[in-house]
């Protein structure tokens, strides 16, 4: 796809921008990002990591984002900035077409109650429902297929991609991105069990999602069962996450993929979860703590830094004899401990 002249820019406005040191010709347009080794002469390539140091020298890129200390290996024009892959990010936005501001309009075949309160430049598309009390603030964008339940509330520059469910009295932030699939406050997973058959316990509760929330495709965030399940400004939320009912999470925090927290558990600020990791019920984590890809916490973590559990893979045959001397380790430290004691009363 060849772009826009709007999607355009010189190398003095992207230097501008980024608050970096241009070298090089600042008049030079460039309509693209693109890695080292794929960037042609209309692109801006990056070089964030220093394993790829290896392909700076035959880049054709029109310039780089570089740190200062690899500067002299470059042989094109460069924007010298601490952090080239938050340059990157920044300018990642600037050659993305869906990241236009909404002109406005409503898709004729949408269904919007007639009390709907819609801000300025609100798009509303194809087959959406906006169900009634709902309140859409200015510019925010609503996806074909999309429902927004009753009494929802979504914040000034959000957008719902295609065929997200914002369920009765959700609150959304302003400028959240909500991804395909996801289902923002459905009800809790809560049920009384009488010793037969299980009755369910209706969810009472609502979900808040504060400013500038991301939140991946076909993850779900639980209503609370009595008070409100928050998710705290700038939470960065990837694809098939499953967040219960009351859980708290703190701002600057982001959970990885095919993450699970049980109910009632409170995240702090600037948590990192990996991939796949488990969080039981009722637990605390205390700000600035990371959970690395797999673990399972069972119990609260109050000091900050970097947690993990279970083991790596490795070979079966090996796994099998480990997991066999796993369920001796009891038995073995008892053992130990009669022979430490026996060794100290001799």
């Amino acid at each position: 796809m060849t772009p826009s002249d709007s999607s355009c820019f010189t190398l003095d406005a992207l230097a501008e921008r980024l608050g970096a040191r241009l070298v090089g010709d600042g008049s030079r347009r460039v309509s693209g990002l693109a890695t080292l080794k794929d960037a042609g002469p209309e692109h801006i390539a990056f070089l964030a990591n220093s394993s790829y140091l290896k392909d700076l020298a035959g880049t054709r890129a029109a310039a780089v984002l570089i740190q200062p200390e690899h500067a002299n290996a470059c042989p094109v024009a460069r924007l010298e900035l601490d952090n080239p892959y938050l340059g990157y990010a920044h300018l990642s936005q600037l050659f993305d077409p869906f990241l236009a501001r909404p002109q406005g309009g409503i898709h004729p075949t949408a269904v919007v109650a007639e009390d709907v309160r819609l801000g300025a430049r609100v798009e509303i598309g194809a087959n959406a429902v906006i169900e009634a009390g709902a309140t859409l603030d200015d510019e925010v964008a609503v996806g074909p297929g999309c429902v927004v339940g009753a009494g929802a509330r979504i914040g000034a520059g959000s957008r719902l991609h295609a065929n997200v469910t914002v369920c009765h009295g959700a609150v959304i932030g302003r400028r959240a991105i909500l991804h395909s699939g996801c289902v923002i406050g459905g009800d809790g997973f809560g049920f009384a069990h009488d010793g037969t058959r299980w009755h369910k316990i209706a969810q009472l509760g609502g979900v808040v999602l504060g400013d500038d929330v991301e939140v991946g495709s076909c993850s779900s965030i639980d209503r609370g069962a009595l008070d409100d399940t928050v998710i705290g400004n700038d939470v960065k939320i990837d694809s098939q996450v499953q967040i219960a009912h009351n859980v708290r999470i703190g701002d600057h925090s982001a959970l990885a993929g095919c993450v699970g927290i049980a109910g009632s558990t409170r995240v702090g600020k600037h948590c990192m979860l990996g991939g796949g990791v488990g969080l039981s019920g009722h637990l605390t984590l205390c700000d600035g703590v990371h959970v690395t890809g797999m673990s399972l916490v069972t119990n609260s973590i109050h000091e900050p830094g970097v947690y993990s559990s279970g083991t790596g893979a490795m070979p079966n045959a090996l796994w099998r004899r480990s997991a066999v001397r796993f369920k001796q380790l009891d038995d073995i430290v008892r053992r130990l401990a009669r022979l430490e004691k026996r060794d100290r009363d001799a």
